[in-house]
């Protein structure tokens, strides 16, 4: 969908047709309807002529009655058509395009979305949602009424006066053109605005989702100034988009006044020259009133097509970026034969520029348990997200039994990893669900067995429905300790080959870590695991220890093998022995 990001129009288009009968039945409806309407005016215009005649022909009147009554009942009758179908389709449209654009955005990579506030994105799916629904509204309901009614004055005028009608035509062509021409001009101002609208959105959804922060800190006083300052300046441009759509309304309006009237004038100097009937002078009247209120709605509707459009283009050029990691074309699924996983020759450094990895080389082998120790910065945590291809390497290769994870199918991909992270993520829904998420199709025994085996029972059985419990948003009605037990029972029940943890047992207490131990060793038990540890005590029993710095491996071997040389790893653990002393003391 990227190749719409700067065509708005084209993306528009790709809605309407995917409901072209539907859009055909409503253009079609709206044109007899419109076209109704302004023959009402000529059917005003055939009734005064005929009581014009004297009462002696006295079905004249009736018929002329008729016809005009005809046209009234049409012109509603199809309007009403028009909405109806319209109820459906346009609805139809908003849902199609949240759907798509909601794909769309979840096959970015996560530095996409570190780079971008939530809210911002959610804003602009919404934005652009409402901004299609009130184009296509505009367009049927305000814009094709007014142009359609504007040529349909044009043709019953020549009735009275091919040269009065030639004038109308100039006149409402440069008036049309002129009117888009400087709305197009306004251009900036309004996609000014749009930015600055989708800012406010942002900043509010930032501020809500971190409310806990915000009040730790004492800044609700900090954010609210903040938030004025930035619906300052959405008003601000708001302002100015709307005044200098003001002048153009202004400009609009004087035109087809003096125009109404100078029409209104020719009609009435014909009749006195016997060149027009009573009905004809009626007839101008009405079809010049009727453009007048016509062309001003059209006005109108510019001014919010203009701004709906600008959110449109603004929305679509954020959400519709490329993606940075595009799948390979002759993605292939992942054949698992023992989860041996190697980064061959890898360079890696980040968008930002900051290099990390260059010619790194590490064969693990299968169901080899490895832990990542070092400072901060050294890598470990990279490491994990290069191998979950969370970002492309620069240089050399990583595979999962021999294959390239640049071209592995995602879904494989990601079947044959579980992971559990430090922050542990948990969606607003029931602990069943966040379970579950690792293995959609699990019965509800699968899920109970899985929460067992990460030691849930105990705060589950306390909690009010059990595992029909909705956590919250980001899981805020758990602790974090049990926040981390349902990230262990979700991957216990996704039952992967490899197994990624990042700091598994750094939000639990101490009562319940050996628990949660035992439980992670039964989770490790046959399993490629690669565990990232800042606590050295949770590697005990693990086959090897790679020891990076600097996106260097400076050590590697069995921990048992590495405390009894001198080296960086037992640095570690004796700064790490001497750190808990005191405490156990």
């Amino acid at each position: 969908m990227d190749e719409y990001a700067d065509r708005p129009f084209a993306f528009f288009a790709r809605y309407v047709q995917r409901r072209r009968l539907a859009h055909a039945s409503i253009l079609i409806a709206v044109l007899g309807a419109v076209t109704c309407s302004v023959s009402t005016q000529y059917g005003v215009k055939f009734l005064v002529d005929t009581l014009s005649r004297g009462p002696g022909n006295d079905s004249g009147p009736w018929t002329a009655f008729a016809v005009l009554v005809s046209f009234v009942a049409c012109d509603n009758f199809l309007w009403r058509i028009a909405s109806w179908i319209a109820s459906f389709a346009f609805v139809s449209v908003t849902g199609d395009l949240r759907s798509d654009l909601f794909r769309y955005l979840t096959g970015h990579a996560p530095s996409y979305f570190a780079d971008r506030l939530p809210g911002v994105l959610t804003s602009r799916i919404t934005a652009t949602s409402n901004a299609v629904f009130t184009i296509e509204n505009m367009f049927v309901w305000n814009v094709l009424p007014p142009c359609v009614a504007t040529v349909g004055a044009i043709a019953f005028l020549t009735v009275v006066s091919v040269k009065m009608a030639g004038f109308l035509v100039v006149v409402a062509g440069g008036v049309m053109f002129v009117m888009f021409r400087i709305a197009a001009a306004g251009k900036p101002l309004h996609h000014d605005f749009a930015d600055k609208a989708a800012a406010v959105d942002g900043e509010m959804i930032d501020v809500i989702g971190n409310m806990n922060l915000v009040k730790a800190f004492g800044g609700v006083a900090r954010e609210h100034n903040r938030f004025d300052v930035t619906v300052g300046r959405e008003l601000l441009a708001r302002r100015k988009s709307l005044q200098y759509l003001e002048k153009m309304r202004l400009l609009h309006a004087f035109v087809v006044v003096v125009m109404t009237l100078g029409l209104l004038a020719w009609a009435i100097r014909l009749w006195q020259a016997k060149e027009a009937t009573a009905g004809d002078v009626v007839l101008v009247a009405t079809l010049g009133l009727s453009v007048l209120s016509a062309t001003r709605d059209l006005a109108v509707a510019l001014v919010d097509v203009t701004q709906h459009l600008a959110r449109l283009s603004e929305a679509l050029k954020t959400l519709l970026t490329p993606y940075q990691m595009a799948s390979h074309p002759d993605a292939m699924p992942l054949v698992a034969s023992g989860a041996r996983v190697t980064f061959d020759r890898v360079s890696f450094k980040y968008p930002s520029g900051r290099a990390i990895f260059e010619d790194l080389t590490i064969e693990i082998e299968p169901g080899q348990r490895v832990g990542l120790v070092g400072p901060s910065g050294g890598g470990k945590s990279t490491l994990i997200s290069l191998l979950q291809r969370f970002y492309d390497v620069q240089g050399g290769r990583i595979l999962i039994d021999g294959q390239d994870v640049s071209r592995i199918t995602e879904t494989s991909l990601r079947d044959a990893i579980a992971v559990v992270p430090q922050d542990t993520a948990l969606l607003n829904r029931s602990l069943a669900d966040n379970i579950r998420y690792g293995r959609p199709e699990a019965s509800d025994e699968e899920v109970w067995n899985a929460a067992i085996a990460a030691k849930c029972r105990p705060f589950v059985e306390n909690l009010p429905e059990g595992l029909e419990t909705i956590v919250g948003d980001r899981g805020t009605k758990l602790s974090g300790g049990q926040r981390q037990r349902i990230a262990i029972a979700r991957a216990f029940l996704k039952n992967a080959p490899i197994l990624l943890l990042d700091e598994a047992t750094s939000a639990l207490d101490s009562e319940s870590e050996e628990a949660i131990r035992q439980a992670l060793e039964r989770l490790m038990t046959h399993r490629t695991v690669l565990t990232v540890a800042h606590r050295l005590s949770t590697l005990r029993g693990f086959d090897r220890i790679l020891v990076l710095r600097g996106g260097k491996v400076v050590q590697d071997g069995p921990p048992d093998e590495l405390m009894q040389s001198e080296g960086p790893y037992r640095d570690l653990i004796n700064e790490e022995v001497s750190r808990l002393a005191p405490q156990a003391a």
